[in-house]
Formats: C-alpha cells, sequence, structure tokens
C-alpha cells in the first residue's frame, strides 16, 4: 500500500510542477486535465503526508527513550510513543479505506445473471436453487429485487434468468460471486442414487446510468414475438415478448416476462446496457494488460469458484481456501460467512497491486 502511495505522491509533485509551468502550457484542455488530477490525489497525497510526518515523530521519539538517561522524560517519551502509534493507525485506516473507495465500483442497481451450464436438467434445477439463495440473502439486506426475464427447463428448472436488484451496496457486496458455482448432489433424475457433478455460472453486472452509456437506437434490431412458457392463455395470443439485438456487436437480449411488449423492451435494453457497458471493460482492461485482467466481470466465467457439496453439507470456496459446513443455511441466504472474508480477501489485494 506504502509503494502505492508513494507513487501517487510524486505523480502529484509532477503534476503540480507542470501546472506551474502554466505558459508554457499552450493547450488548455491539457491544463484542465492536470487540474483534475491533481484534485483526485490531493486529498490522498495529504493524509500520506500527515502520516510520514508521525512516522518521523515516532521514529525520533523512540530515539529519545533509548537514549535519554532521565526516567522522568524516558517515561513521558514513552507516552507521546503511544500516542503517536494511535495517530498512525488512525491515519493508515483512512489511508486504506480512501484507496479502497477509489476502486469501488458505485452503482446504484446490478444485474445478477444466473445461467444453467454442464449438467443440463440438474444445472437448472440448481440454478433455480442459486435464484432463491440470493433472493432471500436480497430480502435480509433489505434489498429490493425483480426478475427480469427467466426462461425455465421442463422439470421446473431456469436454464437463465437475470435478476435486478436494487441497492447502492448490492454490486460491491456481490461482485465477488462472479463465476463457476458447482453442486455435486444426487439428481432427482438419478435412480442408481449416484452423486452428480453440475456447473451454474453466475455473472454479476453494475447497471450503468444512461448519462454513462448512451446506447444509439439505430444500432438496435427489435424483434417482437409470441411469449411462450408459463404465463396463461396471454402468452399464447399476443406478440409481447422482444428481442434486442445491438448489431454493431451482436450481444441479444430477449425478455418476455411481462405481458407488455413496451415493459419488455424497456428491460431488454437497460440489460443490454449493462453488458455493453461490461463487454467495453473487457476490451480497456485487455488493452492496459491481459495480465491484469479483472477476474470479476471480466467474462471469463471458466474458473470454478465455489463447490456446494449436498452429501457433505459443505459449501467451498476454492479462492480463500474457505470449507464451511453449514450448507442449508448458506442455501437459505445466510451469505456473510462468505461475503465478509471474500471482499476482506479481494480488498488486501488491491492494495497490493494498486
Amino acid at each position: 500500500m506504502f509503494e502505492r502511495l508513494a507513487d501517487m505522491e510524486a505523480k502529484y509533485v509532477e503534476i503540480e510542477s507542470k501546472m506551474a509551468q502554466s505558459e508554457t502550457i499552450a493547450d488548455f484542455e491539457l491544463y484542465k486535465r492536470l487540474a483534475k488530477e491533481r484534485t483526485e490525489l490531493k486529498e490522498i497525497v495529504d493524509l500520506y503526508r500527515e502520516w510520514k510526518k508521525k512516522r518521523n515523530e515516532t521514529d525520533k521519539t523512540i530515539e529519545i527513550v533509548e537514549s535519554e538517561q532521565d526516567e522522568e522524560m524516558r517515561a513521558l517519551a514513552r507516552e507521546e510513543v503511544i500516542t503517536l502509534e494511535q495517530d498512525k493507525e488512525r491515519l493508515e485506516a483512512r489511508l486504506r479505506e480512501k484507496l479502497l473507495n477509489k476502486q469501488e465500483r458505485q452503482a446504484n442497481s446490478m444485474f445478477l445473471e444466473i445461467r444453467a451450464g454442464t449438467g443440463g436438467e440438474e444445472a437448472a434445477l440448481f440454478a433455480r436453487d442459486l435464484l432463491t439463495m440470493y433472493m432471500k440473502y436480497a430480502e435480509k439486506m433489505r434489498w429490493k429485487t425483480e426478475l427480469m426475464s427467466a426462461s425455465t427447463s421442463d422439470l421446473g428448472g431456469l436454464k437463465e434468468v437475470v435478476l435486478v436488484i436494487e441497492s447502492k451496496d448490492a454490486f460491491n457486496k456481490l461482485k465477488h460471486e462472479s463465476g463457476v458455482h458447482r453442486v455435486q448432489r444426487v439428481p432427482v433424475t438419478e435412480a442408481q442414487g449416484r452423486i452428480h457433478t453440475s456447473a451454474v455460472t453466475i455473472a454479476v453486472l453494475p447497471e450503468p446510468e444512461e448519462r454513462e452509456l448512451n446506447i444509439n437506437l439505430e444500432d438496435l434490431r427489435i424483434d417482437v414475438y409470441r411469449s411462450s412458457g408459463p404465463g396463461g392463455q396471454h402468452v399464447n395470443t399476443t406478440d409481447s415478448a422482444v428481442r434486442v439485438t445491438h448489431i454493431p456487436t451482436g450481444l441479444v437480449v430477449t425478455c418476455q416476462d411481462e405481458k407488455s411488449q413496451h415493459k419488455n423492451k424497456s428491460k431488454a435494453i437497460r440489460v443490454l446496457r449493462a453488458r455493453l457497458q461490461e463487454k467495453m471493460e473487457i476490451e480497456q482492461e485487455q488493452e492496459i494488460s491481459e495480465e491484469r485482467k479483472k477476474q470479476v466481470g471480466s467474462g471469463d466465467r471458466s474458473e470454478r469458484i465455489r463447490t456446494y457439496n449436498y452429501p457433505q453439507g459443505r459449501v467451498s470456496d476454492h479462492r480463500i481456501g474457505l470449507t464451511l459446513y453449514k450448507l442449508q443455511e448458506v442455501l437459505n441466504g445466510d451469505l456473510e460467512d462468505i461475503i465478509t472474508p471474500l471482499t476482506a480477501h479481494f480488498e488486501s489485494e488491491a492494495l497490493k497491486k494498486g
């Protein structure tokens, strides 16, 4: 963390130097950009400089403790060291918070996409179980949820489902859920009682504001068709289902849950905007460095992140080596014992990498 802070201070000094030579800056836009960068860095750099000052004062006071012959003076110096150490810890905590806040993505709502993978019908049934798990967790957190779209399987499982969660805390809480979730259990379709392994893919996407990502309507192809699946007679008599295709990228989103064609179109475009935002971020990351590609939201869902083992009542998160023998509680939405250590781990990694 402190290497990163030192780099930020060096950058701040460099910017101030360039701004001081304003008469040589012909491009006013460049000057504005430098001023903006300086403002973004100033609060953290000021805190870092205050921390360095306390560190130096602590070192000098420790020298007094070690060299002073007068016992009364040494006792006063020891008390001063304790106070200075407390000040340093307080400043370190504020610095850590500021650095992490700079990296957190602010989003008022997010999309949770769940797709059945390897395992056919059993994977679809587990996808339904995971949807229930996340909805129960959202309920515990008092988050508002809305089903955007769902595709059911023959046995009532879910081939694919998109859930929107409206809360400014939801994305930063759930963003590490992206990846492949593996289940090991005896499927209801298994006559011999053998344990099968199936997989479900989770994607967590922040919903961008319209001003963040404006979609040109001329780039969209809107197809309407007759809904299928549960819903009674209505779905068989009107062309309310909507398929939205983003022509430049080929991304496709379908929605048929609402009876209104207009509502289905609106929902589909909201999901499309989030997927486009993710695609753009992936491409930007790849341009910067392949090695620094983000694990979360990167689109690379091939890595198995968690296993739910029913016979053992076990949940294991493979990224941090965490194993809990409380499967039923987790499936009932008790996720804090997983999310809290995951968040701590990735915050620590983020501070190391900068």
